[in-house]
């Protein structure tokens, strides 16, 4: 018996790499009965070209089916047109909540003014001193941005996501140019979209495994408690300990730190205002009781 991790699946195979070599193998066949479903990035046991076990998973994405992802680059659009604060405060927080640790990274400077670009490097600063990495080229031929990128996939499984039109395609393109991947341009005029039903396949990438994908999507469903939300914001967590209360939900309590450092512009307002709809959204869901099949 051997145990590896599953790099592609197409049609009903997994092909599973192990030691330096890859192996084709198929799921063992009361699988189906037991709910279970392998999926790239999966670590499995197989003998004999059959998937015998698969270990639990630390996080597992739907679309694309990934499994024991660690960090995502999340590609944002520097043009103000396409560029969403709510939205990469979004991106954050679903990470966060998957255990996934979030690269950001800044594309089209190239089609952005000084006065633009002098706001994205603050943007940049304001989420580097919360604690998150971030990384942006300074022009469209400065390879510096992807070389630094790289340096973040040693031993790890990376992804990534992004709005439509974002530039993930361009941004895995430059990364590795044997890709080959389709733009959203091209796309829409010769392969009508295509190329985003594309299998996932873990291709080797400057010593980790990096998905050939050109994103997911399914990162707006906050399955927490709304009393959880605050864990997600690493700047709430380290000051909330100066809050009066403890289990403060920085809302409408009395002496809170992280509204006083909002008001100072020691948090940045629009880190709190997304804080702030997105807790009054999850405590306001209505439960979802799931029916018997």
């Amino acid at each position: 018996m051997a145990k590896g991790r599953i790099y592609q699946s197409l049609s009903g195979f997994f092909d599973v790499h192990s030691d330096g070599k890859t192996y084709r193998t198929r799921a063992r066949g009361n699988f189906r009965k037991h709910g279970i479903k392998p999926v790239v990035g999966d670590i499995v046991e197989f003998e004999n070209d059959y998937i015998l076990s698969v270990d639990e998973r630390k996080n597992s994405l739907v679309r694309p089916p990934l499994a024991n992802i660690d960090q995502a680059v999340v590609v944002t659009a520097s043009t103000a047109a396409e560029f969403s604060i709510n939205l990469l405060n979004r991106q954050l927080v679903a990470l966060g909540i998957s255990h996934i640790k979030p690269i950001i990274y800044f594309t089209k400077v190239d089609l952005i003014d000084a006065e633009r670009f002098t706001k994205i490097k603050q943007l940049a600063a304001d989420y580097q001193q919360i604690g998150y990495t971030v990384i942006y080229p300074t022009g469209q031929d400065d390879n510096d941005s992807v070389t630094e990128l790289k340096r973040h996939f040693a031993d790890v499984v990376t992804v990534f996501m992004g709005q439509t039109g974002a530039g993930k395609s361009t941004l895995l393109n430059k990364i590795l140019p044997s890709l080959n991947l389709a733009t959203g341009e091209i796309s829409q005029a010769l392969n009508r979209g295509r190329h985003t039903t594309r299998m996932v396949t873990l291709i080797p990438i400057a010593g980790g495994l990096v998905a050939d994908t050109p994103g997911f999507s399914s990162y707006d469903t906050f399955d927490i408690d709304y009393r959880e939300v605050k864990d997600y914001f690493p700047e709430f967590v380290r000051n909330a300990p100066d809050c009066k209360f403890r289990g403060c939900l920085h809302v409408n309590e009395p002496g809170c730190k992280i509204k006083a450092m909002v008001a100072d512009g020691e948090i940045l307002k629009s880190r709190y205002e997304d804080y702030l709809q997105l807790f009054t959204m999850i405590k306001n869901r209505k439960p979802v009781y799931n029916k018997k099949k």
